[in-house]
Parts: C-alpha cells; structure tokens; sequence
C-alpha cells in the first residue's frame, strides 16, 4: 500500500448517512485533505436557483449548460470555524447548501451527464500530487475506480432523516420530520435510477451500516481496515 500521506480513500452512501463525518475524521486522523463532493452539485444548484436556471419547477437545461464554465466552486478551509467550506464564485454558500430546496435541486442537477462530467473533473484536478478522502455518490465507480480504500456508508432512511433533523435544527431552520424523510426518500430514488453515474457500490467497495454505530465505533473498524489492507500489502 502506499505511504499514508498518498492515499486516495473514496467513500459513497446515500444522503444524511454521515459520510461527511466519517470521511472528515480519517482525514484528520491520516493527515489527508478532506473533499466534499456532493457541496460541489449543491453550489451548481444554488447558482441555478440565483440565476433563473431553475423556473416553475424546471431546469433550463440549455442555460445551465451555456453558463457551466462561469460556476466557479472552491472548497476551503477556515482556520477560524475549523472546517471545510464551499465558496461559489468567490462568495462562501457553506450553510446556504444545506437547505432543503437545495437538497432537492442538487439531485435533479446532479443527473445530467455535463454537470457530472464537470465535477469530476473539478474532483480529480483537487486531487491532483496529494492523498484525499472524498465523499460522494460516485467516487468509488468512476471518479476514483482505482482508490486505495473504498467504502459505502448505510444507514435506515428514518435514522438519517432523523440525524438530517437536528442538524438542521441546530442551525435554526425550520423544517418538519416528515419533510426531511420524504426529501431523503425522494433523493434516495433520483440518486439510485439516475442514468449518469448512479449511486451503488464499488465492486470491490466494503459496506459499512452505521444505523446503530457511533462515530468512535466507526472509526476503530476503519483502523482495523487499513491495518488489514497494509498487512496484505506488506
């Protein structure tokens, strides 16, 4: 296996599965740089919303793809707030990403063929002489078919909704349960029967239900993963 500052660690799952979490962690704990890919399509899609690409409930697909080259989307780190922040165009959109109007558009904008194909090349250029652990949808299947590590995060749709809940809570939104479950649900679908890219495993991906599981109970089967994967390498 690689030296630890090299490695390219891919982690994909569904919505609100606390793949964020999971990957921000093992970042820190490896030294790696942190990318968030799913912030990149909720910053397309917050661009759409500004700027009259999403009408009565519809994409202008065709202004979409006229204006793609002048989204321009960078993921930062604020020593201040001590975390990864997504800036659009020079503006930072961290929180205003995390809204559900957004949720729900990032899906729909993340299935055409042109934005994927854009972001991944935005995903890998990130990467580029530097060992990442990226979070996303795709990263196992297509951006990173080659990564050292490759998981999918699970967990039950009532637990992530659940999770989805209360951070948005803690943030001051409002927002019902059920809201938050029927999004999720929908996203789940949209991002499963999708036809760029959809959302399902790595052939040679290891899954990981953390319905039940904390975050320190997550990060020691991640540590007796990689000593495993080192031990084979050896």
């Amino acid at each position: 296996m690689k030296k630890t500052e090299d490695l390219v660690i891919a982690i994909d799952g569904h919505s609100s599965g606390g793949k964020s979490t999971f990957a921000k962690a093992i970042a820190e704990k490896l030294g790696l740089t942190y990318v968030d890919s799913g912030a990149m399509y909720r910053a397309v899609a917050v661009y759409a919303l500004e700027n009259q690409i999403i009408e009565q409930g519809e994409i202008r697909r065709e202004k979409l793809l006229a204006e793609l080259d002048e989204i321009g989307i960078e993921i930062r780190f604020s020593k201040t707030r001590e975390r990864y922040e997504t800036w659009l165009n020079g503006k930072n959109i961290e929180d205003e990403i995390r809204g559900v109007e957004v949720s729900k558009w990032a899906s729909t904008i993340s299935a055409v063929p042109e934005v994927r194909v854009a972001m991944v090349d935005l995903q890998r250029k990130i990467s580029e002489n530097r060992g990442v652990v990226m979070d996303g949808r795709d990263i196992g299947t297509v951006v990173f078919p080659k990564a050292d590590v490759k998981i999918f995060l699970t967990a039950a749709a009532e637990v992530r909704a659940e999770r989805r809940y209360r951070e948005m809570l803690e943030k001051g939104l409002s927002v019902s349960l059920q809201e938050v479950l029927d999004n999720i649900n929908l996203r789940d679908h949209q991002d499963s029967t999708r036809t760029a890219s959809p959302l399902k495993p790595a052939e040679d991906s290891l899954d990981l239900d953390n319905s039940k599981m904390t975050l320190e109970e997550q990060m020691d089967w991640f540590e007796k993963l990689l000593e495993k994967k080192r031990g084979i390498s050896r």
